[in-house]
């Protein structure tokens, strides 16, 4: 029997999930790491702690599972995307701390570039310019602090997603490489000639060489320093559509983690959104290169973290069901869950969190059931869009994700969509995707017999599409929340 080993690093936390050729899971370990907030708006981690929960979980699952390296045929890989890590290519150490893809840090900066390149970057890249994607966060780093700019005057700075500074720590010749999924998040990526872009490397003052090697999704890329051969990575949205076997298009999948992410694979070619969805890699496989549109929630699962941390409503995550079930509706409550500001169709980073609709009789249940309801909400602008931009109509919406544990979600999702949710035994397809992704590489299956892989564990059937009126009045609060200023 054979393994595939599995690090998804994600977050808030990292884990090592370790799949048999059946693509059970084996075993798992898990470690969080600190957030780090500097100022209101910015969000950091530390790159070494990236790196040392990422070592110590290997080696717990390995253990747990009671398995040696030797039985691991191959190593997958993938990481929240965005987040970029600064190194010195001489020393290997980070030179600030890692720039998280939720950081609103370079918003100021973003909003000059949406008055002259907009339309550049978006017909090179398939993105809307943001503080969410990488290349402006390298350019912070470049202007900001010295000891990037030290590096780069030496020619020893290394810029990389967290695929690329996992695989420099983890790999024995310390390479430096990232895969097509990855590269697509930058906003320096061009996805028509899929190659790092010239006139934006320019635009943002990066050089070419500060850059990894792009490389296939899966691929035998290089032995790792515990033996078993990297042979998958893969971002964490584009891999978890991997993993839901997602292969045709029109087939669309929808995470709900820290944020909200819905891709739809279609096909073999680009298709360029007007009205704010992103074009992006879903991965490239030898020859074949696949593309997704997307659509992001900035905030779900952490808004539920922000009712227990934050606020203090709830002890758990698994109360939140159990609380709203207390209310039969909303209470004519409403929530704008903007906390990071506002990813499709909307992009603005100024737009903030709003609850409205609060009387004397609202109780705590009506505003966990409004934040709920905002997921699902949310979600249906996005399903509506991309069935609009594409032509392709949806006719269900595979779910994965810690937050899909929660059944009234799912079914509030369902009956706000009117379409079958459809919830994959394997909650956690990102790593499954990544696994998949690692097998192919060194020939444990192919692509026919994955398609027979993925199992449903519940199908949330609608009546019919409900909640109209509902989620016409949500749409107003949404609105109001972008114009808070005012």
């Amino acid at each position: 029997m054979g393994y595939i080993l599995t690090i998804d690093q994600g977050t808030s936390s990292t884990r090592a999930i370790l799949f048999d050729e059946e693509l059970y899971q084996v075993a798992v370990v898990q470690e969080e790491f600190e957030q780090i907030y500097p100022r209101p708006g910015w969000v950091e981690h530390n790159p070494n702690d990236i790196v040392l929960t990422a070592m110590s979980c290997v080696e717990k699952v390995v253990k747990e599972a009671r398995v040696s390296f030797k039985e691991i045929e191959a190593i997958g890989i993938t990481n929240q995307r965005e987040t970029i890590v600064a190194w010195d290519a001489r020393t290997g150490k980070a030179l600030y701390n890692a720039i998280v893809w939720q950081c609103r840090r370079t918003k100021d900066r973003v909003e000059e570039l949406r008055q002259s390149y907009k339309e550049l970057i978006h017909s090179k890249t398939g993105l809307y310019p943001d503080p969410y994607f990488s290349a402006t966060k390298m350019e912070w780093l470049l202007k900001n602090v010295p000891e990037v700019q030290n590096a780069a005057e030496r020619g020893t700075l290394r810029f990389g997603t967290i695929d690329s500074w996992l695989i420099w720590n983890l790999t024995p010749e310390r390479l430096h490489v990232t895969d097509y999924s990855n590269a697509s998040r930058t906003m320096l990526f061009n996805i028509n000639t899929l190659d790092w872009d010239d006139e934006l490397l320019e635009l943002f003052s990066i050089k070419r060489e500060f850059l990894p090697d792009v490389v296939d999704s899966s691929a035998q890329i290089c032995h790792s320093i515990y033996g078993p051969i990297i042979g998958g990575i893969a971002g964490d949205q584009q891999a978890s559509l991997f993993g839901q076997s997602a292969f045709n298009p029109g087939d669309m999948k929808c995470t709900h983690g820290t944020g909200s992410f819905l891709l739809m694979n279609t096909g073999n070619k680009p298709k360029f959104s007007r009205n704010g969805l992103l074009t992006t890699i879903g991965w490239k496989i030898k020859d074949e290169v696949t593309y997704a549109v997307e659509g992001s929630i900035f905030a779900s699962g952490a808004l539920v973290k922000w009712l227990r941390d934050g606020l203090g409503i709830i002890s758990s995550a698994e109360e939140t069901e159990t609380l709203a079930k207390q209310a039969e509706n909303n209470g004519g409550v409403y929530f704008s869950g903007a906390l990071a500001g506002l990813g499709a169709p909307y992009w603005d980073a100024t737009a903030r969190g709003l609850l409205i609709g609060l009387t004397r009789g609202t109780t705590k249940a009506h505003i966990v059931r409004a934040v709920l309801e905002y997921v699902a909400f949310r979600t249906r602008e996005i399903v509506e869009l991309m069935e609009k931009e594409t032509g392709i109509p949806i006719k269900r919406l595979l779910v994965d994700g810690g937050m899909t544990r929660n059944n009234l979600l799912m079914d509030l999702q369902a009956r706000v969509l009117g379409i079958p949710v459809d919830r994959s035994m394997i909650k956690e397809t990102t790593a499954l995707g990544a696994a998949m992704l690692a097998g192919l590489s060194v020939g444990l299956w192919d692509r026919e017999l994955l398609k027979d892989k993925r199992k449903s564990e519940v199908v949330f059937t609608p009546r019919g599409r409900e909640m109209e009126e509902e989620y016409l009045r949500w749409k107003e609060a949404i609105k109001r929340s972008m114009n808070w200023e005012t």
